[in-house]
């Protein structure tokens, strides 16, 4: 695939760029899923961790024996927690099959505590597992599969226990980051807040970051002056770009995105894509004149 090098948009500051320091930060964490029919872990750690979870509600288990993992699978939990969420908030969560569990299908996930890089707990999540896929066994050896099952969501399923203090300015200055570094963005950047502010209350360090200065009468507001900043449109140079999302199919292309003559072969399909001119011509006695246009021809072999 082809594409054009850069276009010019206009687009706000706020799409283009984080403020230093107000960043989201990664939590993670282990837990169990319950209530699953029959597609859950086969291993020992499956069990050790059932009898340690029933242990924990105060029933005893005799023997480890009792215990069955077909309805229990053992998951890893991920978010990510925004800057300045208080107490309270709800996220997002992400959560993966750790062992061998067939589908997390119709599961529970039960309270599990998301640990932050310095191992302290911020969130803990607990909720019903959506999975965006199924897996049938009409048995026989035969089944239909969709998307992925071992992997799902829960949609605000966790809770802000603690928050995660953020510091985005010195007093002085506040520092924007672009999300995806750029030369001519960072120009452009530059020019947009020192034309709605004042000449020199901006300067880019480089493709990635500008120091912005915070001007007197707005020190006392800077929720306000960041607000006004980011709403500034600037002449963004943005590539075409096309996002491939191989879990589940999903092809998102861009804009001024072409696909020039190429020729793609994956497994047992093979596409070829060619471009050839046409001449179109008047009628006698008209007053239109020769015309050559591009026509494109798709062939697809399976």
């Amino acid at each position: 695939l082809i594409m054009i090098p850069t276009t010019a948009h206009a687009i706000r500051i706020k799409d283009l760029c984080e403020v230093q320091g107000a960043r989201g930060n990664a939590l993670r964490g282990v837990g169990i899923v319950t209530g699953l029919a029959g597609t859950g872990d086969k291993s020992a750690d499956a069990l050790r961790a059932q009898e340690q979870m029933l242990r924990r509600f105060g029933i005893d288990v005799d023997s480890r024996s009792e215990l069955s993992s077909k309805n229990v699978a053992i998951v890893t939990v991920t978010t990510i927690i925004p800057a300045f969420a208080k107490e309270g908030t709800r996220l997002d969560v992400k959560i993966q099959s750790l062992y061998d569990a067939k589908s997390l299908e119709g599961g529970t996930l039960m309270e599990t505590h998301l640990i932050g890089a310095d191992d302290e707990v911020y969130a803990v999540a607990q909720g019903a597992v959506s999975v965006g896929g199924f897996n049938a066994d009409a048995g026989g050896g035969s089944n239909v599969r969709n998307n992925h099952v071992t992997a799902g969501t829960l949609p605000m399923g966790a809770f802000v226990e603690r928050e995660i203090p953020s510091t985005i300015t010195d007093g002085e200055r506040i520092v924007l980051l672009l999300t995806r570094p750029d030369f001519g963005t960072a120009r452009n950047i530059q020019k947009a807040v020192n034309k709605e502010f004042a000449p020199g209350s901006s300067e880019a360090f480089g493709a990635g970051a500008i120091s912005v200065i915070i001007p007197k009468d707005k020190r006392s507001d800077l929720v306000s002056f960041i607000a006004d900043l980011q709403d500034i449109d600037v002449v963004s140079e943005v590539k075409a770009r096309i996002i491939f999302n191989e879990r589940t199919g999903t092809i998102v292309v861009g804009g001024d995105v072409r696909i020039s003559p190429c020729h793609v072969a994956h497994g047992g399909l093979t596409i070829s894509i060619t471009e050839f001119p046409m001449v179109s011509q008047p009628l006698p006695f008209s007053d239109g004149w020769t015309v050559e246009t591009e026509q494109t021809k798709i062939d697809v072999i399976e």
